[in-house]
């Protein structure tokens, strides 16, 4: 199944699909040295975004958490891909300049998305494919 949204950040990657209907916070919500989200009460709290396709609604706090978003990036704890709701301006940089692909706007919402499918995000035709759930 291909989903159509919006490109914001080119290139492709794939992995196993995470999703949060909660916004995140990369400063103070998402630790660089291990990409472990360490946000207090936070749906994701203790999980490690680490190669994973991340959904997300949009980002929260300060624009260093651009600078977060490519710490983990370069500590080689980032997530594989990022999908937004609405992107925004703190989560689009962090994704532009760590080289992380990134799609926003998708037709049908997160309502479609499981956690656990092993997606494929296009960054460059603004495109969500989706594959099968993963044996956990």
């Amino acid at each position: 199944m291909i989903i159509k949204g919006r490109s914001i950040a080119k290139g492709k990657a794939s992995g196993e699909l995470i999703i949060s209907e909660a916004p995140i916070s990369f400063l103070s919500g998402v630790d660089p040295n291990n990409g472990i989200v360490i946000e207090k009460g936070h749906p994701l709290e203790g999980i490690c975004i680490r190669d994973m396709v991340l959904a997300f609604p949009y980002g929260k706090g300060s624009t260093v958490g651009s600078y977060v978003i490519y710490a983990l990036k370069k500590n080689g704890f980032a997530p594989a891909a990022l999908i937004n709701t609405e992107a925004e301006a703190i989560i689009a940089v962090g994704a532009i300049i760590s080289g992380i692909p990134m799609i926003d706007r998708l037709e049908e919402g997160f309502s479609s998305l499981k956690d656990g499918t092993y997606v494929t995000i296009d960054g460059d035709a603004g495109e969500l494919i989706c594959e099968e759930p993963v044996d956990r």
